[in-house]
């Protein structure tokens, strides 16, 4: 996954700093609290403090859509993907997309659609999607 960081906006950065700082902190509190205990030298307590950071560094690369809010059609990434039929939809079952089971509903009206069928995505409300029976070219002119 090649990641350009200088495409991700600045109020994506400020959020993820914001978000993290919290954690920061209840981890300093931590380590003080440990220290009534237990020994620590300052280097040891800098260096838990650097990790921590470090790692909030390196996965930033990886969640950061997830902080991005304005994004539009986060949600709708599934219309217009092709699924397989697992469960009958009558109108409701399950249907497999990508890997992944998703729960979904017919939007025609009439017969099931049946284990095995090939069908695509419509539309999408929360976790559940809307889909249509896979017309192939010569159906479609009739």
């Amino acid at each position: 996954m090649k990641v350009n960081l200088r495409e991700i906006p600045a109020r994506i950065y400020l959020r993820y700093l914001l978000l993290m700082v919290p954690g920061a902190i209840v981890l300093i509190v931590i380590l003080i609290v440990i220290q009534q205990w237990v020994v620590m030298p300052a280097w040891l307590f800098g260096a838990i403090i650097f990790l921590w950071v470090a790692k909030e560094v390196v996965i930033f690369p990886f969640v950061w859509r997830s902080h991005d809010t304005r994004r539009p059609g986060i949600s709708r990434t599934m219309i217009g993907e092709r699924g397989v039929v697992k469960e009958r939809l009558d109108p409701v079952g399950y249907i497999q997309v990508g890997g992944e089971l998703w729960r979904a509903e017919s939007v025609e009206e009439g017969l099931p659609i049946a284990i095995g069928e090939v069908v695509w995505v419509a539309k999408m409300e929360g976790l559940k999607l809307f889909v249509r029976r896979e017309r192939f070219e010569n159906e479609r002119h009739e």
